[in-house]
């Protein structure tokens, strides 16, 4: 007798995200920009990035529309083994910065044109309903990690399902995530040694100003939850197992916007977690994905090593992620200038026809 398939497969299942690769575009991209080279010279690193948004877009002409910034804000149990030391803001803070624009990220996103929407995925305090503020939380906060699972198998899948219905009401082609939480980079570090294998020595090691003795403790604390649950090779139980609403609603706007063959920008740790655990799901998800960063920790350098991938723009930045997503619009505007905007010479390329 067949068994019954969940709602939470099926809504995966609709989700159908096709690969990039296609030779035959990609070589009339190539050829458009080495004509444009001839007579304006080589761009660089901007000629690469021309061609991903052209094959992200399918389309000789990418059109690069409406930008969303989608901060995801959580609380994670784990915060109760000495994450939270004096000073430093809580994850209702942070959103408050963010909503009363205290913060540069925000004014960043109004200055570039970024739509910015935070979601309050699972903030233990009340935030009171103000501006850019979508209530989808699914519990006041997850459990800690360190002595049981932050979610349950139900749970992850709820905040997915909370994820692909916030990206599939979005408009515009490009939509940037990030998290914000106390507790957030601790579960991301988790996830990313659960399922990518990196080392969380290296993930937790100190950056430049930090205190050694956090780091240690951060490392350490890293490692007790390993051990509780090492050996889930499962993207969604690990999730479940490690947390946060954050990352798991993060995966399902990431699975949505690659099916609508947008571009997906990933800034900062609990992003690359998320990316992770989206790809292990569907793996063309990171065709569709350009990468920034809003500060230089160890932990995120390595992750973006396990993505083979750089940066947009790395300008030293020690500020809250979304930050560096946001600054780098003018680059992808640049981008995909190179093959929208500059004129063509007597001849046109000759190329596969391609849907916008």
């Amino acid at each position: 007798m067949p068994q019954p398939v969940s709602p939470f497969s099926m809504s995966l299942n609709r989700t159908l995200i096709a690969p990039t690769f296609h030779p035959p575009l990609e070589h009339a991209l190539r050829h458009t920009l080495a004509r444009r080279a001839e007579s304006g010279g080589g761009l660089g690193a901007l000629e690469p990035l021309a061609v991903r948004l052209g094959l992200i877009r399918n389309s000789l002409k990418p059109r690069l529309h409406d930008p969303q910034l989608l901060v995801f804000a959580a609380d994670h149990g784990l915060a109760v083994d000495g994450l939270c030391f004096p000073g430093r803001p809580t994850t209702a803070q942070q959103v408050q910065g963010l909503l009363a624009r205290r913060v540069p990220l925000a004014v960043f996103a109004q200055l570039h044109g970024w739509a910015l929407t935070v979601v309050d995925s699972g903030l233990a305090d009340l935030v009171p309903r103000q501006g850019p503020l979508l209530a989808r939380k699914i519990a006041h906060g997850t459990r800690n990690c360190r002595v049981g699972s932050a979610m349950t198998f139900e749970q992850a899948q709820s905040a997915i399902r909370a994820g692909m219905e916030i990206a599939e009401g979005l408009p515009g082609n490009v939509v940037a995530c990030a998290g914000h939480g106390v507790g957030s980079d601790e579960s991301a570090m988790v996830l990313l040694a659960l399922l990518a294998g990196l080392p969380s020595a290296e993930l937790a090691a100190a950056s430049a100003g930090e205190d050694p003795a956090f780091a240690e403790h951060r490392r350490r604390l890293v490692d007790s939850v390993l051990a509780r649950h090492g050996g889930i090779s499962d993207p969604v139980e690990a999730l479940a197992a490690a947390g946060g609403y954050e990352i798991a609603m993060m995966v399902g706007a990431m699975l949505v916007a690659a099916s609508r063959r947008s571009l997906v920008v990933i800034d900062g740790l609990p992003a690359c977690a998320a990316l992770r655990v989206a790809a292990m799901i569907a793996s063309p998800v990171t065709d569709y994905c350009a990468f920034a960063r809003s500060h230089t920790r160890p932990g995120l350098s390595l992750a973006l090593r396990h993505f083979q991938a750089t940066a947009l723009m790395d300008l030293g930045l020690d500020s809250a992620d979304g930050t560096g997503a946001v600054l780098a619009w003018p680059l992808l505007r640049g981008a995909a200038a190179l093959l929208t905007e500059v004129a063509e010479g007597e001849q046109e390329v000759a190329a596969p026809r391609a849907r916008c």
